[in-house]
């Protein structure tokens, strides 16, 4: 029987998403994780430990992921049986994002150009941002984003890609920056109309933003592709030193049937930093 090219590249879609679920499977079942959250971590958070080692320590402690890497960084981390959950390098960066008309040709060339690189290295998910209002209102600003992400998405469905937008929070670490609510990410997330765009929903940013975090995963959850931790206050450890209770948190994730990843981005505190990290991955382990 001849296969249409939209069968040939479901069944090939089909094959890619089985194959993923049974390397994290086998990778809980090494490191004797229970398998309900998937665990990624970003590298930014460790920069005097060399990408090498810390894929290697990272596959040994149940990671299946490191993230926030560039194209070129991702074969490093493959050749440790992990994976890049979410591809950084949109031109930019956080501040100047998908709210401004004049940023989207920039933004719809380097996307044309890196996602078929992305999508050949087996990774799904490339992070973008709204940028800071600088005296937008948020009507416009959700409306002129829409447009920019109406124009990658071709490219994003061609390549099995998702472009994903970080919550991120105006009131600590981002001043001005416009996707600072769940409430107006989500209803980008409707403006858009697509899975080929949904949410990072970072837990330490919207703590500080707005609380209520179980909740609104409960209530936000199908347009959320990516989850983000980080202690609260200060960005350092997950443990019992800050106020999220992670572990209820998770669980509500997991209770979703989230099948994405969920990333430590706290700086650690402490001189032992991968000590931490597993101490994190530990506490999310529900």
């Amino acid at each position: 029987m001849k296969l249409s090219r939209r069968s040939a590249l479901a069944a090939a879609s089909s094959t890619a998403l089985a194959g993923l679920a049974h390397r994290l499977e086998a990778a809980d079942a090494a490191s004797g994780l229970k398998g309900r959250i998937h665990h990624s971590v970003c590298k930014w958070c460790y920069p005097k430990v060399p990408l090498d080692d810390l894929a290697r320590w990272g596959r040994e402690h149940g990671l299946t992921s490191i993230e926030l890497l560039s194209v070129e960084e991702i074969p490093t981390v493959q050749k440790h049986g992990l994976t890049c959950a979410m591809v950084s390098g949109i031109p930019g960066g956080i501040t100047k994002g998908l709210n401004r008309a004049e940023n989207h040709a920039a933004i719809q060339e380097w996307f044309a150009l890196t996602a078929p690189q992305v999508s050949k290295l087996g990774c799904r998910n490339v992070i973008c941002f709204s940028g800071n209002r600088a005296g937008q209102s948020d009507e416009e600003g959700l409306k002129v984003c829409a447009e920019g992400l109406r124009k990658l998405l071709p490219t994003a469905e061609k390549h099995n890609l998702t472009l994903v937008m970080e919550l991120l929070n105006s009131k600590v670490d981002h001043a001005d920056y416009q996707c600072d609510h769940s409430a107006w990410g989500t209803a980008l997330c409707r403006a858009v109309g697509s899975d080929r765009f949904k949410l990072l929903y970072d837990i330490y940013h919207m703590q500080i933003m707005e609380g209520d975090v179980i909740a609104t995963i409960r209530k936000a959850h199908p347009y959320i592709a990516h989850y983000h931790t980080g202690g609260v206050p200060g960005r350092h450890e997950i443990d019992e030193s800050q106020e999220v209770f992670y572990p209820a948190v998770m669980r509500a994730i997991a209770d979703t049937g989230f099948q994405g990843h969920v990333a430590q981005e706290f700086i650690p505190a402490r001189p032992d930093v991968l000590a931490s990290l597993n101490q994190g991955i530990t506490i999310c382990d529900v």
